[in-house]
């Protein structure tokens, strides 16, 4: 995982010096990003002046990589009118006449968070983000809630309402569910996801702010799905432990072609404070040992899986095998551990799809088992060596095994919508993995080739053994007792051990 550089730390630091320090005043202008120091002590006064009439409402909000900070209208928060998180914002309604905005930072642990803050204005034809709020604190929240967990990743946000122009009244919520009312907006989910390996400061905050207004979202996000007012306003994404990513949301106003965005969250689906597992480590030490020793197995049946025919029965076995007893483990225990499409969310279609998919190579190479068997054990044995890697590097090829044994593992995680970053890492890994397999696959047809095309079946070669022994007098094995006898002999050989030796001399007393 890289880090940020001491000498760019420095140069911000600079930069956020000269435009206001950790205490005091911060002047800010609208749809410009400002990096501030906050501590927990000297709250800053974020203030935005000479605000034009035609702008009705301005979202203010501010992020930081991992400590929390606290974003309130007044300098002593209130619970409905303040927010505390990494990624926080307030909407300012605005009076007629008002020109001037403030609001209050700081940050809710000791020490110095570096933080970066942006102001957006929005217009009266423009929906709301968050303005038919009825589950959380803030009377108008724009902010997406998020959860994670080693699976899955959870974000929530509040309804939006429909844009109005200063000093009026905001539109009912539930006045009807017409085109005239909040009904008729959509949601339009996007993802953005951060370079690979890279947990910088820096870099958060130079990619979020890709990801706070409208039109940059559009440009640089991938749109997941678009929610409509009847569904949830909750989404589910599968979870990817050291990987930062960035959500937002865009509400769109059909009617008058208008749209905001809420406040961008992001997570790492992972702890910066843990001992262990945490972003910068995420693989224990028996992990990596573990798929170390297996990616050596995986080489080995890669290039010489078919000659040595039982060290490949026994690999492919062993995965089997393990796969089985992992799910029938972890599913009747407490111990704890795609498509975007939602026909795939019902797990029968799901997994009828799957294994006709599984079995469409077997059906067309089922009149040459060799090279089946050759191709199986070089594409599947030069793969272990990209899970060795990923203990040590993060891969998003991993995920090809992991987000199907999530679910099967896990009952929800067929709402989950699965997406992963494809960049310069997966590059690199993705031609070692070719490389192996493509190698593999040469080497073993070459060797091959002058070979019978199967192994013998080991239950016929014991079979011919057998008759071998029974009719062949010269063979030494024809001599050989049968079991039972051996079996008894053993167990007359174990008995004598245990005995006891016998004491020599006379045993009757002498008589005087």
């Amino acid at each position: 995982m890289r880090v940020l550089p001491s000498p760019a730390l420095f140069l911000l630091l600079l930069g956020v010096l000269r435009h206001g320090g950790a205490s005091g005043l911060l002047e800010l202008s609208l749809g410009k990003f400002r990096n501030v120091l906050l501590n927990q002590t000297n709250p800053v006064e974020a203030v935005i002046r000479n605000i034009a009439s035609n702008v009705t409402v301005v979202i203010f909000q501010v992020h930081a990589q991992q400590s929390d900070v606290v974003i309130s209208f007044d300098k002593t928060p209130l619970v409905n009118s303040s927010g505390t998180g990494v990624d926080k914002g307030l909407v300012s309604i605005l009076r007629p006449e008002q020109t001037v905005c403030t609001w209050y930072l700081r940050a809710l642990d000791a020490g110095q968070v570096l933080s970066t803050a942006i102001s957006i204005p929005y217009m009266e034809k423009d929906p709301i983000p968050g303005g038919c709020n009825l589950e959380f604190d803030l009377e108008v929240d724009p902010n997406i809630y998020l959860d994670y967990t080693l699976v899955d990743i959870h974000i929530k946000f509040a309804p939006a309402n429909l844009g109005y122009t200063r000093g009026a009244n905001p539109p009912s919520c539930d006045s009807g569910t017409g085109q005239n009312s909040r009904w008729r907006l959509r949601y339009d989910v996007y993802q953005y996801f951060l370079p690979e390996s890279d947990l910088s400061e820096m870099v958060l905050m130079s990619h979020i702010r890709k990801m706070s207004g409208v039109q940059s979202i559009k440009a640089n996000g991938i749109k997941m799905l678009t929610l409509t007012a009847d569904d949830k306003t909750n989404v589910y994404f599968s979870s990817l432990p050291g990987q930062g990513v960035i959500y937002n949301v865009i509400v769109w106003d059909p009617l008058w072609n208008s749209s905001a965005a809420y406040i961008p969250v992001h997570t790492y689906a992972c702890s910066f404070a843990d001992l262990v597992d945490n972003c910068s480590s995420l693989s224990k030490l028996s992990t990596k040992v573990f798929f170390t020793a297996f990616a050596v197995l995986g080489l080995f049946t890669c290039f010489f899986g078919h000659r040595f025919w039982k060290t490949d029965l026994f690999f492919t076995g062993f995965i089997v095998a393990a796969f089985v007893f992992f799910v029938f483990i972890t599913r009747i225990t407490g111990l704890s551990y795609d498509g975007n499409y939602r026909v795939f969310r019902d797990d029968v279609v799901f997994w009828v799809t799957f294994t006709c998919v599984a079995l469409m190579i077997p059906v067309l190479f089922i009149g040459c088992p060799r090279i089946l068997n050759i191709l199986a054990s070089g594409i599947v044995g030069s793969y272990t060596v990209v899970l060795a890697i990923a203990c040590y590097v993060y891969t998003s090829l991993a995920y090809i095994t992991l987000d199907l044994l999530r679910r099967v593992l896990n009952n929800y995680f067929s709402r989950a919508y699965t997406n992963v970053p494809f960049q310069r890492n997966d590059f690199i890994i993705l031609s070692v993995w070719a490389m192996l397999a493509l190698s593999g696959v040469t080497v073993q047809l070459r060797r091959e080739r002058s070979e019978v095309p199967f192994p013998p079946h080991p239950y016929l070669t014991w079979k011919r053994e057998r008759e071998r022994r029974s009719t062949n007098i010269l063979d030494p094995s024809h001599h050989i007792p049968p079991l039972r006898e051996r079996i008894h002999n053993k167990l007359l050989h174990i008995k004598v051990f245990f005995q006891k030796d016998q004491p020599a001399g006379e045993r009757t007393p002498l008589l005087l």
